[in-house]
């Protein structure tokens, strides 16, 4: 005889939510990898944004002595690559970690220490290349891009540079691991019923910004190892050759990532939409569809970033660059046709939502105009440039982001953030955006080149970038009202309840925050008949109630639909 199998235990709800500092950098929980992940990019958030408003202090006027001009390299160095590496790209990834196993219904993650793994390389990527601040010769100074023979170690001798490296390198890894964990439990881990036709928006952008990730971060290792290579025996790479092949290899993945660091944001912004408007998200599929053609476009652009090399074939990659045009029409018409007709809640989720189309759209136009080569042959390298890269990823993408973080933040962490705050933070926000950028456009086509640590009074530069630096001072007072808000909010503890929103997608179907495994018996998977199941069981309520009504004033009851049959 065998002896009877003893069923097992879940663990207790004391084991699965104990909050001491070893469980929570141990957790194998996707909530809270998510979470580290979300919460160590934010801080970074602050390091490179305390960076940039020392710049913005030494460019204020004209021959300003703030920073030396090494100094001013390094910080413009350090705060563009963390702002990249560190910042908007963990962010997009870890917002992936934490709710597209909720969104399809899934009780964990696909290799869950796997992506702890990823998270603690990225942790360990950013204390190296903070470490470089702290070597005898500071931190790396080849811009964020590192070119060669610039990087190398004739040209950047010193620690900074080696430390540079091997962060940027970690990160990489983490990133990898972390996009291809999300994108396994997306494909293959979604609940019964969950078609790939019947996940969010959000969750679409996280499997397109993973495919990126896979394709297009390897070739940013390789380029690392290039470094490497040359940082160890600079001679063994002097031809020209080496030079051109680093670049393509750095823009191959340089291109992909702003992709990635622009997809999920998109997702934040379709939820919000959608959920502030009481309507389903409009033109899903052809939503889905643009989305895959750009994830596939991007690979096919990363030369229009050469232009000026005279090493690529124009024509073909200006042509590539123009075409992602179509695609994108595709989101922004999804967005339009989202607002057209909706009940609109003005929520500060949804402000910031709003607030997306419009400033996402100026770096995406001014995008067109340097994918044509003689746009960019006068353009390149001048202010311009830093004007659309900075209304793309600040005024789009960060602004993107705070559309989901205060519509995800109650489910979280189980409390509501002050709206009254939020606002502020948008209004904020928002004007010190336009405020600091606005003046990169004119100062760009005046001629201001980047990299310069200060300017002569007599150019004509000085009224421009001291609007830029008041705007982005307010960008640093508005997330000074963010950290209040979110301190008081975490300190009052009004409790948000499971969907305070009324949204229309799975993750609000469970307590919040979430149980360990993110459904339980009180609050299960409910049956998905689209990508809007919430949506659907408050239209299935409301018929039922309707036609009790008019069973009631008829005196008898209609039978049931075939649905609720």
């Amino acid at each position: 005889m065998t002896a009877p199998v003893k069923a097992a235990a879940y663990p207790s709800p004391a084991d699965e939510d104990r909050d001491g500092l070893a469980q929570w950098l141990l957790s194998t929980d996707h909530k809270r990898i998510g979470l580290l992940t979300i919460g160590t990019s934010l801080v970074m958030f602050l390091f490179n944004g305390a960076l940039a408003l020392t710049m913005r202090s030494q460019l204020a006027q004209p021959e300003m002595h703030v920073l030396s001009p090494q100094q001013y390299l390094q910080f413009v160095t350090m705060h563009g690559t963390g702002m990249i590496a560190l910042t908007i790209t963990p962010l997009a990834i870890g917002l992936g970690v934490y709710l597209v196993p909720l969104q399809v219904g899934a009780p964990r993650i696909a290799a869950p220490r796997s992506t702890l793994l990823g998270y603690w390389l990225y942790a360990l990527g950013a204390l190296l290349l903070i470490g470089g601040f702290v070597t005898p010769t500071g931190g790396a100074d080849s811009s964020w891009w590192g070119y060669t023979p610039l990087s190398n170690s004739i040209y950047s001798p010193g620690y900074g540079q080696s430390l540079w490296t091997g962060g940027v390198f970690l990160v990489a890894c983490g990133a990898i691991l972390q996009g291809a964990t999300t994108l396994w439990t997306a494909l293959r881990m979604r609940a019964p019923h969950v078609t790939m036709l019947r996940v969010p928006v959000f969750t679409w952008t996280s499997i397109v910004t993973s495919l990126m990730v896979l394709a297009g971060f390897p070739a940013l290792l390789l380029a690392m190892g290039e470094i490497a290579a040359e940082r160890i025996d600079p001679h063994a790479f002097a031809g020209n050759g080496w030079n051109v092949l680093y670049e393509n290899l750095f823009w191959f993945y340089g291109h992909p990532v702003v992709y990635v660091m622009f997809f999920p944001f998109v997702g934040c912004v379709a939820e919000a939409l959608a959920t502030f408007t009481g309507r389903r998200y409009f033109a899903y599929r052809g939503t889905v569809l643009a989305l895959l053609v750009f994830a596939a476009g991007s690979m096919s652009v990363w030369g229009h970033h050469m232009f000026a090399t005279g090493q690529q074939v124009n024509d073909y990659f200006s042509l590539t660059s123009i075409m992602l045009a179509v695609p994108a029409g595709v989101e922004y018409f999804g967005f339009l046709g989202t607002l057209w007709g909706g009940r609109l809640r003005y929520t500060t989720s949804m402000l910031f939502a709003l607030a997306f189309i419009p400033q996402f759209l100026i770096g995406g136009l001014t995008g067109i105009l340097i994918a044509n080569p003689a746009l960019d042959y006068q353009l390149n390298n001048s202010y311009f440039i830093v004007a659309h890269f900075h209304y793309t990823l600040f005024a789009g993408s960060v602004t993107g982001f705070f559309a989901g973080f205060y519509l995800w933040f109650p489910k979280a962490t189980g409390y509501l953030l002050s709206e009254r705050l939020g606002k502020l933070h948008w209004l904020l926000m928002v004007t010190g955006a336009n405020a600091t950028f606005i003046p990169f456009f004119f100062l760009g086509y005046d001629g201001m080149p980047r990299w310069v640590a200060t300017y002569p009074a007599s150019s004509g530069f000085g009224t421009p970038s001291l609007i830029a630096s008041i705007g982005a001072g307010i960008i640093g007072l508005s997330f000074c009202v963010l950290i209040w808000n979110v301190y008081g909010s975490v300190r009052a503890k009004a409790p948000a309840g499971d969907n305070p929103w009324q949204a229309h997608t799975l993750e609000w179907a469970t307590s919040s925050p979430p149980p360990r495994f993110n459904f339980d018996l009180t609050h299960p998977v409910p049956r998905v008949h689209s990508y809007a199941p919430l949506f659907d069981l408050r239209q299935q309520a409301r018929q039922r109630k309707q036609e009790t009504e008019r069973g009631q004033r008829t005196g008898r009851r209609e039978p049931p639909g075939k649905d609720e049959a």
